[in-house]
């Protein structure tokens, strides 16, 4: 071979072996541009030029921020993801009688239980589904979501039902929610049919046998249906499984600190520390939107106009991945970060569970940490498509840490992220141009001006 052609195979080789470094971050930059340009270059980003960082909260939470789906081509999109039933999705509902009912619905049914109630159910459901894990006395690799799926598919079932969640409702919740999500982050199309199961089994149920607490009084039985999949079986259970798979994935990367956790020794506050710092570097909200109602007025600044679609870009605001994991902060009020806001501003929309999401993880990580010991050696990223791969080691056997099995971990991880970041780019390009082509948002408002219950069904 000639020295031009080893040089050639030489670069190709290296441009081979590099593509797990390079090739991701490209096809996500490529991404964001084809959504972009399908999607419309609609938008007031905050922060940013026109809303800076430190007129986020007060943007967030002006009165006229109150607009969600009208009005917004990227409400197409998020209606066609969060279906079947975003036009009741409480998230996704405008301001009005409507939305009032099923907020207050939601609230009265968290508020159900205690907080000793909330632990002793959230820890009974994590024990159960560990039980069920294979071969308790050895090494075994999982997806940290999908450990934990089932978990708040038990919790939240008996949230609602106020009672035990029968294992083949639990697989009808869990394929919904994993569905769900899957479809947000590209990584596979949504898939239909996997989504009705769920909704004719809650159809059932509330016709013959309804829940002992509130349903919103405004919503026909098909939309009550629709009310409790999106927002307890679609929203609460892909959340708090993202949320929960974070928290055990950064214990899993950081072992000085789940070591810490599991003496004994520390402050009680340390886990609720990790927690807050966890939620502080892999926010579960990327970009939330917001139409304004009428004009936001500033001072030194232009107002914002009535009509504009709001952008609040919750990693960036909160600086997300910019400093080390240290959750050390969090026990002193003077480091604790200032622009940090997990569960979103209270006075626009907060998450409904932001009262005892904090209390739950940590019971839930507890009973992980008690049989235990988390090794993990993948990138650790804020949309996590991978699912959180994790050595899950009994602590009732010997310290064991494979040095080979966590480099071969972290090579297939890395693997896995160039064809993984191939299929989001196909299957993310071609459900935006789809979500914009059947337009369930726009199409909803317009067969019915005011949003009435009466419009045909989306999502299908």
């Amino acid at each position: 071979m000639s020295p031009t052609g080893w040089l050639v195979l030489g670069l190709a080789v290296i441009l081979v072996a590099g593509l797990p470094y390079w090739l991701p971050r490209t096809v996500i930059a490529l991404r964001v541009r084809i959504f972009a340009r399908v999607g419309g270059e609609e938008g007031v980003r905050a922060p940013g030029e026109e809303v800076p960082a430190d007129e986020f909260k007060k943007v967030y939470g002006h009165p006229a921020a109150d607009g969600r789906s009208r009005g917004a081509a990227l409400s197409d999109l998020f209606w066609y993801w969060l279906s079947p039933g975003p036009e009741v999705h409480q998230e996704h509902l405008e301001p009005g009688p409507r939305y009032d009912d099923v907020a207050r619905t939601t609230r009265q049914i968290l508020a159900g239980l205690s907080r000793e109630r909330w632990a002793e159910l959230v820890g009974r459901c994590t024990r159960r589904v560990l039980d069920e894990l294979d071969g308790h006395a050895r090494v075994q690799q999982v997806r940290l979501r999908d450990l934990m799926m089932p978990v708040w598919a038990e919790v939240y079932y008996e949230v609602v039902f106020r009672a035990p969640c029968p294992r083949h409702v639990r697989d009808l919740i869990t394929g919904n929610a994993d569905d769900v999500v899957s479809a947000l982050k590209c990584t596979r199309l949504r898939h239909m049919d996997r989504r009705a199961r769920l909704t004719a089994h809650l159809r059932d149920r509330l016709a013959h046998d309804p829940p002992p607490g509130p349903l919103p009084a405004t919503l026909t039985p098909r939309e009550q249906a629709y009310y409790l999949q999106g927002t307890f079986f679609n929203t609460a259970v892909v959340q708090m499984s993202e949320a929960m798979a974070h928290l055990l994935l950064a214990l899993a990367t950081h072992r000085p600190v789940q070591d810490r956790l599991a003496s004994g020794q520390e402050d009680p506050d340390f886990l609720d520390g990790v927690i807050n710092e966890t939620l502080q570097h892999f926010p579960l909200f990327g970009v939330a939107h917001r139409i304004t109602s009428g004009e936001i007025p500033r001072d030194g600044r232009d107002p914002i106009p009535a009509g504009s679609v709001l952008l609040f870009n919750y990693p960036e605001y909160q600086g997300s991945g910019g400093d080390p994991f240290d959750p050390d902060r969090w026990l002193d009020p003077d480091t604790r970060p200032s622009a940090f806001i997990p569960f979103g501003v209270t006075a626009n929309r907060p998450c409904p569970a932001r009262g005892f999401a904090v209390l739950t993880m940590r019971v839930a990580a507890e009973e992980v940490l008690r049989r235990f010991r988390l090794d993990s050696s993948v990138e650790h990223t804020r949309s996590l498509p991978s699912r959180g791969p994790c050595l899950l080691v009994p602590r009732t056997g010997a310290e064991v840490r494979s040095r080979t099995r966590l480099a071969v971990m972290r090579l297939a991880d890395s693997w896995e992220g160039v064809w993984r970041s191939l299929v989001q780019l196909a299957l993310g390009s071609y459900m935006v141009w789809d979500a914009r082509r059947q337009a369930l948002c726009r199409n909803y408002f317009a067969a019915s001006p005011g949003g009435s219950a009466t419009s045909v069904p989306a999502g299908r």
